[in-house]
């Protein structure tokens, strides 16, 4: 028998048996979290320029991934849409025209990727930001050189910026078309299944790790919302045991901060109050954790409804917010970032209504705070973020008050947005499904 605190269940040695001897459940998140992926085995996940290389093999007509220019016309088709303010060429020119003879640079005058289309005389400027920021004039200065330093013979070049970014932030230059790295989730996986007579298997078994990084950082991976699930119920069945392991056992200094404001185990069902407003969380990893305001859990109609296509996805409502640390490249610094996304309903009527519901309120009361990306309403899509000015520097990331405090400071920065889309969500509730 194990001695713990006074006041706490014992625990028997054939607790601990039964999480740690032949338990299924263990094993298959075991063999998730080993799962061999050469990027993630290089460390090159979170390297801005190693995502810069992968796009530009991707990019490139000539190059051996066998996908010729299907993965370019997608790529600047989708940053392209519904950017007609920017001029020629649209959307629809990609589209119609015959991009096999591209030319794609990497780092040329420390440009992340140009692509340069002599036969039509366009030129984009590609501006990655995977975990960095924009410089103050970067932007307009890498379209300058560009149409200073490249001649077109026969006409003048036309020169469009396209910013690329893993976290949401609006390019400084409106010459610039934002895209973000979900569209890359979208488009990817589509070219792979039209060309797949054209993948050679090397190829294609890298771009589906490349894909499995992707979504997994932007915690889109179904495979991860099925491994999280499996934790869940493994930790209901055995919290005991799997309780006296965290609390003794290695944890974040972002869990700990978390935990400091949302308690050493948190339910869901049970409000926090943070500056004297409520939250529900629903669970706290080591560099995330994700909560419902209480005005939308009280919306949605607190436990009393269960949300078709939602029922494996964070909380299981139809839309959640969460709290996540990001470290910076040395380690030391980072940045805490405040999320809320729209889920994957399986109503795209009720997805639809509920996306335009919040564009339309946020228009209304004057915040530049909320703000989804252009085609988040259209049928297929499944993940829509909406929080823009969402992001607090850290200056030490092993620092769990800093983080608290910084976690309560953004909390309180976006209190109105959350009440506005809170009042919203009593009307939805007729789209829920009484739970059993």
């Amino acid at each position: 028998m194990i001695e713990v605190a006074t006041g706490k269940p014992e625990i028997e040695s054939t607790d601990f048996e039964a999480v740690f001897v032949n338990n299924r459940k263990l094993a298959q998140i075991s063999a998730h979290l080993s799962r061999f992926n050469p990027i993630r085995v290089m460390r090159m996940e979170r390297m801005e320029i190693r995502h810069s290389a992968i796009l530009a093999w991707l990019l490139n007509p000539q190059e051996s991934h066998g996908l010729s220019d299907q993965f370019l016309k997608a790529f600047l088709g989708e940053a392209l849409r519904g950017q007609a303010t920017l001029g020629f060429p649209t959307a629809l020119d990609v589209v119609r025209a015959d991009l096999r003879k591209a030319q794609i640079r990497r780092e040329w005058q420390n440009i992340d990727i140009l692509i340069h289309l002599p036969e039509e005389g366009w030129a984009f400027v590609v501006e990655n930001k995977f975990d960095s920021r924009q410089h103050s004039g970067q932007l307009t200065r890498y379209i300058e050189k560009v149409q200073t330093l490249i001649q077109h013979e026969e006409r003048e070049l036309t020169v469009r910026g396209i910013f690329l970014t893993l976290h949401d932030e609006e390019p400084a230059d409106p010459r610039y078309a934002p895209i973000n790295y979900d569209m890359i989730c979208e488009i990817l996986p589509d070219v792979l299944t039209r060309e797949a007579q054209s993948l050679t298997v090397e190829a294609k078994t890298f771009l589906n790790h490349y894909i499995e990084i992707l979504e997994e950082e932007l915690g889109v991976s179904q495979q991860r919302t099925e491994m999280e699930k499996l934790a869940r119920e493994l930790y209901r069945e055995h919290k005991k045991v799997l309780d006296f392991v965290m609390e003794h056992g290695a944890n974040s200094d972002f869990a700990i901060a978390m935990h400091s404001i949302a308690g050493d185990d948190p339910d869901r069902e049970v409000p926090v109050t943070i500056d004297r407003k409520a939250y529900h969380f629903g669970w706290i990893e080591n560099d995330k954790a994700s909560f419902l305001p209480a005005q939308w859990y009280d919306g949605l109609g607190g436990e009393r409804y269960d949300w078709e296509g939602c029922e494996d996805w964070w909380m299981g409502y139809p839309l959640v917010a969460w709290l996540q640390l990001v470290s910076d490249a040395d380690g030391n610094g980072g940045q805490l970032r405040l999320y809320a996304e729209v889920g994957p309903l399986s109503s795209h009527e009720f997805r639809q209504a509920l996306i335009e519901k919040i564009i339309d309120a946020a228009a209304k009361s004057g915040t530049d705070k909320v703000r989804f990306h252009r085609g988040a309403a259209e049928e297929g899509k499944r993940f829509s973020k909406f929080l823009k000015q969402n992001s607090l520097g850290i200056r030490d990331v092993q620092d769990a008050d800093e983080i608290a405090v910084g976690a309560k400071k953004l909390l309180k920065k976006f209190e109105d947005e959350f009440e506005l889309v809170g009042k919203l969500l009593p009307k939805f509730q007729k789209y829920g499904v009484r739970a059993q």
